[in-house]
């Protein structure tokens, strides 16, 4: 038995409550997404934390609220946090935002909202932009389930390890990205994929230059490389539905992607594992080639 009267407006909560975190979402590049409960936090809390003061200062100017800034970041996230729970004891309401989007998001943001709930104050999220679901779900890529990387790491041991589990992975897998790292991504992606796997590059989110780019690896990598990568991009990238290609590809193909893992410091042993696996051909015949290539 339903016990709510859907012709009643619902009664809205007084905020900002006090002793309460609050996670706001702020806009990736459109100003105008940023909603009317998200511009009335930022202007009625005691405080807002964020990563760059000036940055999101110029974001407060333009809604015309007066509320302090302090800066949050990774490298004084343990020292703010003392201070920012000693607000929130005092009764007091803060606001966290980061550069873009919703905080707590590939962000210091995750670190807050634990001492906080360790603290046993509320936290409360007031939704907005977030560039991940929305370059997902205009891809046309499978949205049922995904897995988000954010930005991949760069000490290369870990990223190798990380790029054969999204290589195996099955869900879409969603990737942030620098436009000067973008193609050497596309070109590691294309090693651990395949070339053929399905992929969407957001480019410019809700921004004017918005524009979404993509069917291939091959494809968007060939594009960039011509196109020089300008503005900040969302990869989003087809999980793997097959796990060995029904037709192999040519034989120079697949000594070449043999080649240039080797070339990236791989074992030839573990090369010549990996490229079976991807091609259909064989670890012996794959190390026979190449060691008679060596034998040269």
């Amino acid at each position: 038995m339903n016990l709510i009267d859907d012709h009643q407006p619902q009664q809205e909560r007084l905020e900002p409550c006090p002793g309460t975190l609050y996670l706001v979402g702020t806009p990736i590049g459109n100003l105008g997404d940023l909603s009317e409960r998200a511009k009335s936090i930022l202007k009625d809390v005691s405080l807002i934390a964020c990563e760059d003061t000036r940055r999101s200062g110029q974001l407060l100017k333009k809604i015309e609220s007066k509320v302090p800034l302090i800066s949050y970041h990774k490298h004084n996230l343990k020292s703010r946090q003392s201070q920012l729970l000693e607000i929130l004891e005092n009764k007091g309401s803060i606001a966290l935002i980061s550069d873009a989007g919703l905080p707590g998001i590939n962000d210091p943001g995750e670190e807050l909202v634990k001492a906080v709930r360790e603290n046993s104050y509320e936290v409360i999220c007031i939704p907005g932009p977030c560039a991940a679901t929305t370059a997902l779900v205009i891809s046309g890529l499978p949205s049922q389930r995904f897995c988000f990387e954010g930005f991949l790491p760069k000490k290369q041991s870990i990223r190798k390890k990380l790029l054969e589990d999204i290589a195996k992975e099955k869900r879409t897998t969603i990737i942030y990205e620098s436009p000067h790292q973008l193609i050497k991504l596309l070109e590691d992606l294309s090693i651990s994929c395949g070339k053929e796997r399905p992929i969407q590059i957001a480019r410019e989110l809700t921004k004017i230059h918005e524009e979404s780019i993509g069917e291939t690896i091959e494809e968007v990598l060939e594009y960039f490389i011509i196109n020089r990568p300008r503005g900040e991009f969302t990869i989003v990238l087809g999980g793997n539905n097959n796990h060995k290609q029904e037709t192999k590809i040519s034989e120079s193909e697949a000594l070449n992607k043999l080649n240039i893992l080797i070339r990236q410091g791989e074992k030839s042993n573990i090369a010549a594992r990996k490229v079976a696996e991807e091609t259909g051909y064989t670890k012996k015949w794959l190390y026979s080639k190449l060691h008679k290539r060596l034998d040269k």
